[in-house]
């Protein structure tokens, strides 16, 4: 099985590249996504809802502030900064299966250590 990290950064990066060539082998084909917006089931599906999210930006920068490892799988706390002037705080739950490929990300929004003056 692909070390759980390394699988989890190699789908970031590609993520933050808008590379949904590279994602798609990275996922399992009953691969599962689900956020604070939506529930999607299926690769297509899920491939699908992707290219719709890169559609809507422009630029993507994902930092890892920490990764932990789980029981078939890991958690992945992001700083995620859209076009250069949204930030997104969130957790990914990624599921690997026996094959590891991605089975599961399940993301969860919250805020960050600044409060609203930015400091």
């Amino acid at each position: 099985m692909t070390d759980g990290f390394e699988l989890v950064r190699a789908y970031l990066a590609a993520y933050a590249a808008r590379d949904l060539a590279a994602i798609e082998p990275l996922l399992a084909d009953a691969v599962t996504l689900r956020d604070w917006k939506i529930r999607v089931a299926g690769k297509a599906a899920a491939l699908a809802e992707t290219r719709r999210n890169f559609d809507a930006v422009s630029t993507l920068d994902i930092e890892v502030l920490a990764l932990f490892a789980r029981e078939r799988g890991v958690a992945a706390e992001l700083r995620i900064d859209v076009d250069g002037r949204d930030t997104l705080h969130v957790v990914d739950l990624f599921d690997l299966d026996a094959s590891g490929r991605i089975a599961a990300i399940r993301a969860f929004i919250g805020r960050g250590d600044e409060d609203e003056a930015g400091t």
